[in-house]
């Protein structure tokens, strides 16, 4: 094993002391000269005509600089990918909480006081909440224009409401079922969940003397959110500059462009800079959480236990709008075979429009949905065909050469040898402690996300170095990480390493996080622009030691030579003698797009769990979680990934769920809307495979998704196991159970 010097340090993140003392800045902190507050006047009703509007009264408000409804602005859409949001209602409201009318004012008290003087008259229309009804002929169409819309996939779906129909196939399917000895069906329903950040979104806008628009928002693609903007607005992305800031936060929710477009116009009519935050009420009202689900499996099964055949149908309720989501589609989808060999498979995914709250990302879209059903799957057939489930997804799970359901080959699979380090640490094959005790397993796999990323790495003549990227840091330790790279191939101290954040003038494009991609594509860039500097340095090293560049090692920031000698020089000596002879700094840049990934990682997990028959409480005694990872970056940052993700997939199994009726949101404070505390936290085993190979610097491979993905399964499977009730439907609440306990007595 490669030893390092930097790389598999548990490093202390920078950014730390700012944050825990509050002088990091946030878009809320941001407070240009002569600024105003901007807010929102909100939809009562989820589907409704807009007869009328009347702002008088509030543009008479003193205090008030700016009101603004649909008809002041241009009818123009935006999206990150499919542009079907107005950034005002114009004709229609499709959702409670939709926008409707916008005021900029001296104070919050002011503009609230404005926003209850806006009249509107409403016209009442159908709503349609459930997306199953919502693709019937039926019903009520909720976007007419819905062909008309850029970035819509091609060719239209056909179906009433679907915007987006999605289909991966692998095999004859037909075939599959008639090989089968035995054909099992089941449905799975997911609920609506909130990313759970606490930083709600924040943006604030001004327009500079020079007509460009400054930008500070908590979003973590600044570089697709200038384009999105540009779109909307009508206007050269030249003309937008989005500045850094910390970012509280984001599981998925921080990519998309929420209330920036609104306060644009709202400092273009005001003529001020204005400032929108969202209070936590209108972030479960009228964010863009994960979407709920409706997941049918069907699977043939030979009668040992092999599978042949798998069906899917994944309906996906996307609420209002799709405009949250860059794919348009939940790529997540696709992964309904699970980390299984399956000869013959047909996947179909529907994305829907409903009058609900609509949905965006959260933390691996859409596989923790799919996760839950397909492992929840494995589980009912191994009970049915009398096998254990163990052994069930040992027969089946795929193999180092295997193909995968959707057809794609995968280099080093591991996924066998996770599922049975995750049997081995919970103790599958031991009896029981006592009765209503359960175990369950579950699997994931998650590929690298692919992007582009730029980065340039300078030293000064003191020895400093600067790492600059555009890449935002939503919390994880990205920024620490990056430093480490640059340290470990520079052979520094880390402490020596400042980054430097640039805004989107600095480079041309940055991908930023998402999709398990940020050591993947904007490590090799930092590692790319490191050792571009190095060779620079050491070609200067070489000309001042008298010997060919190639011969020189460098160890602890120092260039020696490999010939015998004991000529050495410094990096730092090596910089000043450069930059006193050039007057110019030494840096070195490097600009990487990644391609698609040639290996996924996989994870499998393991509950224990005790059921109270009497009230239905579930309580988790333990959890494994087993990862495939490849060199480890940072033992303490990479635990942190684990461990959060766990406890985010704790919550999602047992306890978050967005409660909605007639598609309005009751839960609407963090009181309501339940997250995990530390005491509903299990004891947590991590078990690490030794480090196999992997895409990103180091041999390294990305933490930041799998371990929330199989979490439900899991843990419903491990229900079942303790009192012999499945629960099909998430979160996995007492009522549930008791009414499965009680119809099970009858």
């Amino acid at each position: 094993m490669t030893a390092y010097s930097v790389i598999g340090q548990s490093v202390t993140r920078a950014e730390g002391p700012a944050k825990v003392s509050g002088s990091a800045v946030y878009a809320a902190d941001v407070q240009p000269p002569g600024m105003l507050w901007g807010k929102i006047l909100r939809s009562p009703y989820p589907h409704a005509r807009i007869v009328s509007i009347d702002t008088s009264t509030a543009r008479a408000l003193p205090g008030v600089h700016a009101v603004v409804t649909g008809a002041d602005l241009p009818a123009r859409r935006v999206g990150r990918l499919l542009r079907d949001h107005p950034v005002l209602a114009r004709d229609k409201v499709l959702f409670v909480g939709d926008k409707v009318a916008a005021v900029a004012a001296d104070s919050p008290a002011i503009a609230d006081e404005a926003l209850l003087l806006i009249d509107v008259q409403y016209e009442e229309l159908p709503p349609v909440f459930d997306p199953e009804e919502a693709m019937q002929p039926g019903s009520p169409n909720l976007h007419e224009e819905m062909t008309s819309y850029a970035g819509l996939p091609q060719p239209p779906s056909g179906i009433n409401n679907v915007f987006a129909h999605n289909s991966w196939s692998k095999g004859d399917i037909q075939e599959g079922f008639r090989e089968a000895d035995l054909v099992f069906e089941h449905t799975f329903t997911t609920q609506l969940a909130h990313q759970g950040y606490i930083e709600p979104h924040a943006c604030v806008v001004a327009i500079d003397d020079a007509g460009r628009v400054q930008i500070w928002a908590n979003n973590k693609g600044p570089f697709m959110l200038r384009d999105q903007l540009a779109a909307v607005w009508g206007t050269s992305r030249e003309q937008i500059r989005i500045n850094p800031c910390s970012i509280g936060g984001d599981f998925g929710g921080k990519g998309s462009f929420m209330d920036v477009p609104l306060c644009y116009y709202l400092a273009r009519h005001s003529g001020r800079p204005v400032k929108m935050v969202m209070d936590y009420i209108q972030e479960l009202m009228a964010g863009n959480p994960r979407h709920p689900g409706v997941i049918t499996l069907r699977s043939g099964v030979k009668r040992d236990g092999a599978l042949v055949a798998r069906e899917a149908r994944v309906v996906f309720n996307s609420g209002a709008f799709g405009a949250f989501k860059p794919r348009v589609h939940l790529r997540g989808a696709d992964h309904s075979g699970g980390p299984y060999r399956i000869p013959h498979v047909q996947i179909n995914s529907y994305m829907v429009y409903t009058n609900n709250i609509p949905c965006g990302h959260m933390r691996a879209p859409a596989k923790p949905q799919v996760a839950f059903a397909v492992e929840s799957h494995m589980d009912m057939m191994a009970r049915e065909l009398g096998m254990d489930p163990y052994d069930f997804r040992r027969i089946n799970v795929l193999q180092p050469g295997d193909i995968d359901p959707v057809g794609e080959s995968w280099h080093n699979i591991r996924a066998g040898e996770t599922l049975q380090r995750a049997a081995s640490a919970v103790g599958w094959e031991n009896a029981r402690p006592r009765s209503n005790i359960g175990r369950g397993l579950s699997m994931g796999d998650q590929p690298q996300g692919s992007g582009q990323s730029s980065a340039t790495v300078s030293m000064d003549a003191e020895g400093n170095i600067w790492l600059m990227m555009s890449l935002f840091d939503t919390g994880t330790g990205a920024h620490t990480v990056m430093r480490q790279i640059v340290a470990e191939t520079l052979q520094v101290d880390v402490g020596s390493v400042a980054l430097n954040v640039g805004d989107t003038d600095a480079v041309d494009f940055e991908s930023g996080p998402g999709g398990t991609r940020v050591t993947y594509t904007a490590g090799q860039a930092a590692l790319g622009a490191a050792e571009d500097l190095r060779d620079r340095l050491a070609v200067l090293a070489g000309e001042y030691l008298g010997c060919p560049s190639d011969t020189l090692i460098l160890r602890q920031g120092t260039f020696e030579t490999a010939n015998g000698q004991t000529a050495s020089i410094n990096l730092q000596d090596v910089a000043a003698r450069s930059i006193a002879a050039t007057g110019q700094p030494i840096s070195g840049t490097h600009d990487y797009t990644s391609p698609p990934a040639e290996e996924t990682a996989y994870c499998a997990q393991a509950a224990e769990v005790e059921v109270d028959p009497e009230t239905g409480q579930v309580k988790v005694n333990r959890f494994v979680t087993v990862h495939d990872v490849g060199t480890v970056l940072n033992p303490l940052a990479h635990q942190g990934q684990i461990e959060g993700g766990v406890v985010q997939g704790l919550g999602y199994a047992l306890m978050e769920e967005m409660v909605h009726d007639d598609g309005r949101v009751s839960t609407l404070s963090l009181g309501d809307y339940k997250l995990p505390t530390i005491q509903d936290i299990p004891e947590l085993v991590t078990v690490l495979l030794e480090p196999g190979t992997g895409p990103a610097p180091f041999q390294s491979k990305g933490i930041g998704e799998s371990s929330n993905t199989p979490v439900a399964g899991a843990i419903a499977n491990a229900v079942c196991d303790a009192v012999g009730v499945r629960i099909t439907e998430l979160p996995i609440t007492a009522e549930k159970i008791i009414k499965a306990l009680k119809q099970k007595e009858t």
